[in-house]
């Protein structure tokens, strides 16, 4: 079948720039930069998110994500240390299932990317507009001074009409891609250091400070509605953002010392500290300040990002209504200043998670245009600065335009149905693998596959299911424009047509 021609992996490796990477990172390198990728906007913002949807049982979603993830990330280790190129869980999937399921994948991580350097724009925004709201600039002006007008401060169904802060950083790291200009180590380093002090201070500051009786109910929302959305999963589908970027360390598989040990180390360790600093934070902001949900008329969780909510949120100072949740849980407590600091720190690191997305946004549709089923224009490089321009740009646009005009929550939810979706596929084509080429070598073999890939998809599905209904229509018809564009341009210009195009 035509739709399912495969790109063989010896093909794959071929064709991408093969040079030999020196193994040298160890069990403690690797969860070290499991940690550094991982902890970003999810727990900055999202906390009011998930506290919205589940209440304090919001800690019970931290777990129920992390361990999909955790299953996840051990089926997508294998594929990536079988195939170290670019282009992430498409490159993988067209290696294994063939190119109608890749370009399926490679579509779908356009939600995952691309919205999710929106969702990051959006949460520096939130931060970036409290601490102008709350500074007096080191006593030189009244607090508020420099605050934003109400309009310009959030995007539709939250109160506003245009996010311009969001929109600004956004076209911000999109010139930074288009010139070249990259990260070091070191400022990467700082930059992880500032998130994981920034939510220590927080830890120390709520925990002694939390009340039991803030956790009653513990459930308000349930486990879930048929809908999905709300209670404990619906809470665990959009909590899931918070984990994602364990795959920076399967992907290091290459250059990892003895990677059937230190592999598992490095992503079980890294998940596992992060599950721990967030049920802290959890645990901390919903036992100190409250984290009870705004419930309707029916006794259920208003859905985050509808207008019902934003009307209820108008005039509250409820932790679920805030753009910048941790920093308000602090001035809530009496710790303005400090809560200013946290503010500071998430305006400081947010930023480069937003580059990282963009980056891998460019890249995947970069290697979806060398193999032909994008145009050949998506992959022309600068002359000058040697950098996709033309796809960067494109990609800068639309984040810019999503993450000034709709709510954390709603680009949230979306990105992440983008994200199941691969990480589905990857568990799925760890298993076709091992029956088709059972003899190739794997420098990372995925302990108990036949048992952890199915739980994963499992666990992928069961949190498609529980994400927004928003999330689930923009899916279904991002995917079916996809499918148009596939039949339309991909399908006869494919590098595998061949003769077989018609």
């Amino acid at each position: 079948m035509i739709f399912w021609r495969v790109k063989p992996l010896d093909q794959i490796l071929e064709t991408a720039e093969k040079k030999s990477l020196k193994r040298q990172l160890g069990a403690l390198q690797l969860t070290l930069l499991g940690v550094g990728a991982v902890i970003g906007t999810g727990i900055f913002v999202l906390t009011a998110e998930a506290g919205q949807k589940a209440g304090p049982g919001m800690m019970i979603a931290f777990v129920i994500a992390a361990t999909v993830c955790a299953l996840a990330a051990l089926a997508y280790a294998e594929l990536a240390s079988m195939l170290p190129v670019s282009g992430s869980a498409y490159t993988y999937t067209y290696g294994v299932l063939g190119e109608f399921i890749a370009w399926i994948v490679g579509w779908a991580l356009v939600l995952e990317y691309a919205i999710g350097a929106s969702v990051v724009s959006v949460g520096w925004s939130g931060y970036m507009n409290g601490l102008l709201a709350h500074s007096d600039l080191f006593g030189l002006v009244q607090p508020g001074a420099l605050a934003l007008p109400e309009f310009l401060r959030s995007g539709l169904y939250t109160g506003g009409t245009f996010n311009l802060l969001a929109f600004l950083i956004s076209l911000a790291v999109t010139f930074l891609l288009v010139i070249g200009t990259s990260k070091s180590a070191r400022v990467n380093s700082v930059l992880v250091a500032i998130k994981i002090v920034a939510l220590t201070v927080f830890i120390l500051i709520a925990v002694p400070a939390v009340k039991s009786s803030n956790f009653e109910p513990f459930l308000p929302g349930g486990w879930g509605s048929p809908l999905g959305g709300v209670g404990v999963l619906g809470a665990a589908a959009s909590i899931f953002f918070a984990y994602v970027g364990f795959d920076a360390v399967s992907t290091a598989a290459e250059e990892t010392k003895n990677p059937n040990r230190n592999i598992p180390i490095g992503l079980i360790g890294s998940l596992g500290i992060c599950t721990i600093f967030y049920l802290l934070v959890g645990y901390g902001a919903a036992g100190s300040v409250g984290a009870q949900p705004i419930l309707g008329p029916d006794g259920m969780p208003l859905e985050p990002g509808s207008d019902a909510m934003a009307a209820a949120c108008a005039a509250s100072e409820a932790l679920v209504c805030s753009k910048e949740p941790l920093a308000h849980a602090l001035r809530m407590l009496g710790f303005s200043s400090i809560g200013n600091w946290i503010g500071v720190a998430a305006i400081l690191a947010l930023p480069s998670v937003i580059l990282m997305m963009m980056f891998g946004q460019t890249r995947v549709f970069f290697t979806m245009s060398r193999d032909g089923l994008l145009p050949e224009a998506l992959s022309k490089v600068h002359p000058r600065f040697h950098t996709p321009h033309v796809i960067t740009i494109i990609t800068g646009l639309v984040v810019a335009f999503c993450s000034a005009l709709f709510p954390v929550g709603k680009l949230a939810d979306t990105s992440n149905s983008g994200t199941l979706l691969a990480f589905a596929m990857v568990s799925i084509g760890v298993l076709i693998l091992r029956k088709q080429q059972p003899d190739r070598k794997r420098p990372f073999r995925t302990p108990l596959a036949w048992l952890v890939c199915p739980l994963a998809v499992f666990g992928c599905v069961l949190l498609f299911v529980n994400l927004s209904m928003t999330a689930k229509l923009v899916f279904v018809i991002w995917a079916a424009i996809g499918l148009v564009v596939y039949r339309l341009y991909g399908y006869r210009r494919s590098q595998l047509a061949g003769a077989n195009a018609n």
